[in-house]
């Protein structure tokens, strides 16, 4: 039976994950207003991270699918056309409006599971506060956790440290009362969900196999190919065994198929596709060979285990690994080659300054760091700088290593 299950060959799987993920054409476009909203539908979501060295990981995620994009333009969508909103998938994220309402079964089972959860990991008496910050945002506007609490103790700020009428904040968002109305500095500002999303998305509500269904659907169409496991947590909207569950109704009515993808090691890994997968991934456009820094948050890369099975690439934020033991900087960036995953790169604004530093360059082992791929490589930190803002890069001595 084994020997009947297609065969994704490595170079076709990654062919067809760096296309879904919007990784394999030339980056150009305008980079704004229905370009940069049909790229987000396309990819699925953009994650968000307050980690700063050049530019926060949502712009470099956008920037490096288009090379023309700037941070104002995602403002536009986001608090003037409102076209985006902000809540999470597995971390906290940016997402086309247009899928609102399938957000509204996480707000449902966020409601219950939060309140079991904080009355016991939280500051006493926070769901007293809950009707309190509602009245206040509804009455007076938009609100941040500075100007909740009036009279509550301030502590450091850290995630266990919230004044009651700060989790309360959270715990309205969390639950849909209120959405994020715009950021300040990076602070979020909340107001109402109906002053801020659009009525024709607040006013559908499907069930909840309605919301299974496009979930785990809507998943596997970005991924190209994955587990059940993958699935759920692309949007983290469904649990493991919903979308096990809707893998093997799926796979009755002809929806998917079981194949199994090769891994860059040769092994092969069982997972889930459309039926014309093969097709699919024979149809996908070549990558092109320019080179790209990438988020270490992008979305191709989110998965690290899925990255390094497919690209051979080992990858962990530095920024989590003891000073002692880091083999890289502290933060480095993941660099891609056409369909390669070529090396990492260690670079930080120096705004006072007004340069962009480069420490470091690992190549991947068996990369030869040619004046070809040099020169694609240095185009690519010049592209980097002009999206930070700066006015110079430095490159310092020695930066390629070993």
């Amino acid at each position: 039976m084994t020997g009947q299950i297609p065969i994704l060959r490595n170079k076709d799987a990654r062919r067809l994950f760096l296309h879904r993920h919007a990784l394999s054409g030339t980056p150009t476009g305008s980079g704004k207003g229905a370009d940069l909203l049909g790229l987000i539908q396309d990819i699925g979501f953009v994650q968000l991270d307050s980690i700063n060295t050049v530019e926060r990981a949502h712009h470099m995620i956008l920037h490096s699918r288009r090379q023309a994009y700037r941070p104002k333009n995602l403002d536009a969508l986001l608090q003037k056309d409102r076209s985006l909103f902000e809540h999470w998938t597995h971390d906290a994220s940016i997402i086309p409006t247009a899928f609102f309402p399938y957000w509204k079964l996480r707000f449902e089972r966020n409601a219950e599971r939060l309140m079991k959860r904080w009355k016991t990991g939280r500051p006493d008496g926070f769901e007293n506060q809950l009707d309190p910050v509602l009245t206040q945002i509804r009455d007076m506007g938009s609100a941040s956790s500075a100007t909740v609490g009036e009279g509550e103790k301030r502590g450091t700020g850290g995630w266990w440290d919230w004044h009651p009428s700060k989790t309360a904040l959270e715990f309205l968002w969390q639950t849909g009362k209120i959405s994020v109305d715009r950021r300040v500095a990076f602070r979020k500002h909340y107001d109402l969900t109906e002053r801020v999303i659009p009525q024709q998305h607040l006013a559908a509500e499907p069930n909840t196999a309605e919301t299974v269904n496009w979930a785990c659907g809507a998943a596997l169409d970005r991924l190209g190919f994955a587990t059940s496991g993958e699935i759920a947590g692309f949007w983290a909207l469904v649990s493991p065994a919903e979308a096990r569950k809707w893998c093997d109704q799926a796979l009755k009515s002809g929806q998917i198929i079981e194949i199994e993808v090769q891994c860059q090691d040769g092994t092969k890994r069982l997972s889930y596709a459309r039926p014309d997968v093969l097709n699919a991934a024979q149809d996908a456009p070549l990558p092109t060979q320019s080179v790209r820094i990438l988020s270490p948050f992008d979305p191709a890369l989110r998965d690290r285990q899925r990255a390094e099975r497919l690209f051979g690439f080992d990858y962990r934020i530095e920024v989590f690994v003891p000073a002692a033991k880091r083999k890289y900087g502290y933060y480095v960036f993941p660099v891609l080659e056409g369909d390669r995953l070529i090396g990492r790169i260690d670079m930080k604004c120096d705004r006072k300054s007004d340069v962009l530093n480069v420490t470091g360059f690992w190549a991947e082992p068996g990369v030869a760091m040619g004046k070809g791929r040099l020169d694609r490589l240095t185009s690519a930190i010049e592209r980097t700088r002009r999206l930070s803002g700066v006015s110079d890069v430095r490159l310092l001595p020695g930066w390629l290593r070993d």
